[in-house]
């Protein structure tokens, strides 16, 4: 099939299955409409196994995974006996709360069996969008992978109005992988990737293997929405795309109404590949490098050498705050000689890290009046 690149067509650098190969942190998102039959409103619950399998098989590989999960409204209105259509905003959020218990415990019946953990994490846009409840999310996100823990992941419906909510699960999927340091997102979908105009109403279509660049030529090609149980379509997984690509996160758009989907596409199913700028590391220490910093932290010189070893700054090493930021603001940190060694997302506000500048962390509760944490900035949250 086609390539699109920002140079004359060519074959795609890997296959499927050298990218999940190569990949140690893999995102998957599953739509309504794969997880909830459109005829009878039930969990599909022999294909969740069959992706639950697929899951068991990347970990045992090594890899981390996180599924966002779409399906817990589908699975509500039938419960509360809601009628087919666009619903209202409290109705959505009634059949949401009644849906995420039990798309919750789907996905605990099927993977605990194969020895795996599952954890319910329900996110907004204002968790990804503010700075402070970002960290919270990365952090928590961050403390389940190291746990062994497979995070299903969904908007929260409940809780979310039209101002804060993402509307799409495609959306909050590329979101989730630029969070927690993907190297892949994969959108199960109805359709196996992105074609050059709808194939359901041109038969001339023909599916792109490869995007390089995300150009107006591609929007373009992006249809409308999807079907009636899903809220997004291919334009939402274009601006998807933009958002992995930016953090370095290759993302594939494949079928996935198939038994194993995932063993599919590392056996070479159909799919479109959208290329990764640069890996999800660099992308994301770009990004704190480039923002303006709202502080300074003086540190001594051992926290420099440490700094440098690729730990995280502790408060003892720091002498000197200036200027006014919250958590999760950028600052720069500055050695004795006023040279500036990096830019960091802070994490203290600054009358908190004025407190405990110069003592141990283990001081920190005692200080405060509350646990912290014990460095004052990450190293995963600094750019040298």
């Amino acid at each position: 099939m086609a390539s699109v690149t920002a140079s004359p067509v060519d074959q795609p650098a890997a296959s499927s299955r050298e990218r999940l190969a190569a990949a140690r942190r893999i995102v998957v998102k599953i739509g309504s409409a794969l997880l909830v039959s459109a005829e009878t409103g039930q969990l599909r619950i022999d294909w969740l196994r069959g992706l639950a399998a697929d899951v068991s098989e990347l970990r045992g590989q090594g890899r981390d995974v996180i599924l966002v999960s779409s399906g817990s409204i589908a699975l509500g209105r039938r419960v509360l006996g809601l009628p087919a259509g666009p619903l209202a905003l409290e109705q959505s959020q009634a059949a949401a709360a009644v849906g995420q218990i039990r798309l919750a415990q789907a996905y605990e019946e099927v993977l605990a069996p194969l020895g795996i953990t599952t954890a319910q994490v329900l996110l907004t846009l204002e968790d990804t969008e503010n700075r402070r409840r970002y960290l919270n999310s990365r952090r928590t996100m961050q403390a389940l992978l190291e746990l062994g823990v497979v995070a299903i992941v969904n908007e929260n419906d409940t809780v979310a109005t039209d101002e804060i909510r993402y509307g799409d699960n495609d959306r909050l999927a590329a979101q989730v992988a630029s969070m927690a340091g993907a190297d892949v997102l994969i959108l199960l979908s109805d359709v196996d990737g992105l074609y050059t105009a709808n194939p359901r109403d041109d038969a001339a279509a023909t599916r792109l293997d490869l995007v390089r660049e995300i150009t107006p030529e591609i929007e373009v090609m992006a249809g409308g929405a999807g079907t009636a149980l899903a809220s997004g379509g291919m334009k939402t997984k274009i601006l998807a795309a933009k958002a992995a690509m930016r953090a370095g996160c290759a993302m594939a758009i494949s079928r996935g109404a198939i038994d194993r989907p995932l063993r599919a596409l590392a056996d070479g199913a159909p799919c479109t590949w959208f290329e990764a700028d640069g890996d999800p590391h660099v992308a994301r220490k770009r990004w704190i490098s480039g923002m303006k910093p709202r502080g300074r932290l003086t540190v001594d010189a051992g926290a420099v050498a440490a700094l440098r070893r690729g730990k995280s700054l502790l408060p003892a090493g720091v002498t000197g705050v200036e200027g006014s930021f919250g958590r999760g603001d950028p600052v720069e940190i500055v050695a004795p000689d006023g040279v500036v060694v990096a830019r960091a997302l802070a994490g203290y506000d600054a009358r908190e890290a004025a407190l405990i500048r110069g003592h141990r962390s283990g001081c920190i509760t005692e200080l405060l009046g509350h646990p912290g944490r014990a460095a004052l900035v990450h190293r995963d949250d600094m750019a040298f």
